[in-house]
């Protein structure tokens, strides 16, 4: 713990309190105040068990941004950034600091961005030790700074989860609240414990921060090969981000959130935030290996009888997860930096079997894919979610993105050219018939395939091009049946495949009429073409 005058940091948040301050407090330090105070149980493997309670996943209807002079222009006003007033704001602010009057207190200083032109030095304080130890897991504390004697607050973040909002007095939509006021750099949340709320407020923080700088912040995993080769994987939660980037054969940069300027990509976290409902030992090993290690935060995840955790049971939520830090990953990117990314993949968990489980995107297919974000949302990332269902999420993460669309679109699209990046779009969904018929892709022929496309071995071989959709898919891929590559064949009656394959190609058109005015006539004529019937 740093040397620290209590009394004047909590004064300099405008709180009052007689309770103790625990400050940066250390992993170990956090773990025993959490189990001491029952807010979650040390278990016999190491890991901390956490329960949120009602809100097992993301409220994206709690979330709001404060209608201010300095930033109101530039937000993308709508469904996704719902407007609250200043005045709401600020008295719900000062409901939440009269409510911690008095409580025991636990705050961390961290910096969010790996690149020190970049980042965001953000104070957290917390009701709870295990939310501080989850924001100091998520974020990168300055303990594992290079440099923690430049850390400055940026931001300041209020989290008063046992406190509920009443939204008749207060502009809420119900007792949970996600407020961030770019004006006054304050976030502010409270009515829920799920714990991803803390992350993504910074997230969207950082949406709204870097693009005025230029560079393009994304919802997306990173790692890289022994050649400095950096690949990219966009994609919602469920799609593989995780998975597919804790490669034992490439180094960890990150597993969801980055930047990427002038001079190459950096990760915005300390940490990652893994989901774990059936987790398998053998398929993520590195992963897997995190839910017995000393720290881990699990989310949510069951426990049998006999108090042994169980991974595969959604006996709270499908939506278990596991906060650890990047370092619990064995092979990890110095820095958490790389260059340019020579590779983009963009996931999808089709739920209809339609899409090509591979396919090679032209820089204008990257475009209109990236500003769709298609996939299957998956049952608990998002309270009142029960099944899977066919989703459209701009940029791959639509409810974290401040600006509209298209800015993150032309930035990506002139460092893609700029560049000369490879794009392939891969569906780690279903084959053989949509969801509830079909199956989903085995993890071991997405690995190959991801693989092919990482190292270059398809650029020279075979494509056919799909008749709806227009993307080239090879032909053989190392590892993978044949088949398994053409869709259509792996359904018992292909006629249906047309028929669905139809549907989801006016889904996407439908989708993207939202976007036409502000992107290119290349950009449009990259979408699919509905036929009257489908001949691979």
């Amino acid at each position: 713990m740093q040397d620290i005058d209590l009394k004047k940091l909590v004064d300099s948040l405008d709180l009052e309190t007689d309770g103790s301050v625990v400050y940066n407090g250390t992993r170990r330090e956090l773990v025993e105040e959490a189990a001491a105070r029952e807010e979650a149980t040390a278990t016999a493997d190491g890991p901390l068990l956490a329960y949120t309670g009602a809100h097992t996943g993301r409220s994206p209807n709690d979330k709001f941004i404060v209608d201010e002079p300095s930033s109101t222009d530039q937000v993308w006003w709508g469904e996704v950034n719902r407007k609250i007033s200043r005045d709401n704001f600020n008295g719900l602010l000062e409901k939440a600091k009269n409510y911690l009057a008095g409580k025991d207190l636990f705050v961390a200083d961290c910096f969010v961005g790996s690149d020190a032109r970049y980042r965001v030095g953000v104070r957290v304080v917390n009701e709870h030790a295990w939310h501080n130890l989850f924001a100091q897991t998520m974020f990168i504390p300055l303990a594992n700074a290079e440099d923690p004697e430049s850390f400055e607050v940026d931001y300041t973040l209020y989290h008063v989860p046992d406190m509920k909002a009443d939204p008749e007095v207060d502009g809420t939509n119900s007792g949970a609240f996600v407020l961030v006021d770019f004006g006054q750099k304050i976030i502010l949340i409270g009515g829920t414990s799920y714990a991803g709320e803390i992350k993504k407020s910074l997230f969207t923080t950082m949406n709204y921060l870097l693009p005025l700088q230029g560079v393009m912040p994304m919802h997306c995993s990173a790692n890289i090969g022994e050649r400095g080769d950096v690949a990219l994987f966009f994609g919602l939660s469920g799609t593989g981000k995780t998975t597919l980037s804790a490669d034992p054969e490439r180094s960890l940069i990150g597993d969801d959130e980055h930047g990427w300027s002038d001079d190459g990509i950096f990760n915005f976290e300390g940490g990652c935030y893994a989901k774990v409902i059936r987790l398998s030992e053998e398929a993520e090993p590195q992963i897997y290996a995190t839910t017995k290690m000393f720290s881990t935060i699990l989310e949510n995840v069951a426990v049998d009888e006999n108090g042994a955790l169980d991974l595969d049971a959604a006996t709270h939520t499908e939506n278990t997860r596991a906060a650890y830090p990047l370092t619990f990953i064995p092979n990890t990117a110095e820095g958490s930096k790389g260059g340019h990314p020579s590779t983009i993949v963009m996931l999808t968990a089709d739920a209809f079997g339609v899409l090509p489980p591979i396919a090679r995107m032209t820089p204008a297919q990257a475009m209109y894919q990236f500003i769709s974000g298609y996939t299957a949302k998956v049952a608990g990332t998002e309270k009142g979610v029960t099944e899977p269902q066919p989703t459209f999420s701009a940029c791959f993460g639509a409810p974290f993105m401040v600006h509209h669309p298209s800015v993150y679109a032309e930035l990506l699209g002139d460092k893609i050219r700029e560049h000369d990046v490879k794009c392939y779009l891969i569906n780690t969904g279903w084959t053989g018939g949509p969801h509830g018929v079909g199956s989903r892709i085995k993890i071991g022929y997405t690995r190959a395939m991801v693989k092919a496309a990482l190292s270059g071995a398809l650029e020279n071989g075979a494509f056919r091009t799909d008749p709806i959709f227009g993307l080239e898919v090879p032909k053989e891929v190392d590892g993978v049946p044949a088949e398994v590559l053409d869709p259509r064949s792996t359904w018992s009656e292909p006629q249906q495949y047309d028929k669905s394959a139809n549907n989801l190609a006016t889904k996407f058109n439908e989708n993207f009429r939202k976007y036409e005015e502000g992107a290119s006539q290349e950009i449009r004529d990259a979408g699919p073409k509905v036929k009257a019937e489908a001949n691979a």
